[in-house]
């Protein structure tokens, strides 16, 4: 909780890209908060206060997960709505002669987009998965959710996957920047 409340205040981009991995580890140990207690927050070294904050705040996502059906897949509400005012701003940087970095950051990114969808779909006619079409900012978040499990699991990382994280890490962080400004009041668009 309190590393999600940090990143919520500095980076909102990597606030999402760690909620969906919260979700991944509330996933990975069954929905159950008495192996998260016992094999998962004590990594964390937390004092009493902390850990009951933190425990109470993975009990509500684990309520959350199993109202919202995203038990084994999906995102909760409160991550798809945080992507959706991401996509929102990004529509309005685009659209924006104030925002000529973001455009041309955007436009350098475009064709990693399009490859990573040519791929998912690849993925999903091969019968691996069932492909849900997902918009550009979202393939983003996903390409770089992805690179982080395969560096967690010390997998090699192609070079031209590293060319494709650095560009869309570089339009994310300017979006990043860009909200933290538009939160702050400070945003001409």
């Amino acid at each position: 909780m309190k590393i999600a409340q940090q990143l919520r205040k500095t980076n909102i981009c990597e606030y999402l890209l760690y909620m969906w991995q919260v979700e991944d580890t509330i996933r990975a140990f069954g929905l159950d908060i008495d192996r998260l207690q016992t094999e998962y927050l004590p990594a964390f070294r937390l004092t009493g206060e902390e850990l009951d904050q933190e425990t109470e705040w993975l009990e509500n996502l684990i309520a959350m997960m199993r109202e919202e059906g995203c038990q084994q897949q999906g995102h909760l509400q409160i991550n798809r709505g945080t992507l959706s005012l991401l996509i929102d701003l990004h529509q309005q940087l685009l659209s924006s002669p104030r925002h000529p970095f973001y455009s041309t950051a955007y436009y350098k990114v475009l064709p990693y987009i399009v490859e990573l969808r040519v791929r998912s779909r690849k993925g999903g006619a091969e019968g691996t998965a069932e492909v849900q079409p997902v918009g550009e900012l979202e393939t983003c978040f996903n390409c770089l959710y992805g690179v982080m499990l395969l560096r967690l699991q010390k997998k090699e990382i192609t070079e031209e996957t590293k060319a494709a994280v650095a560009s869309i890490s570089h339009l994310l962080a300017l979006l990043a920047d860009a909200y933290k400004k538009e939160k702050a009041g400070d945003l001409e668009l």
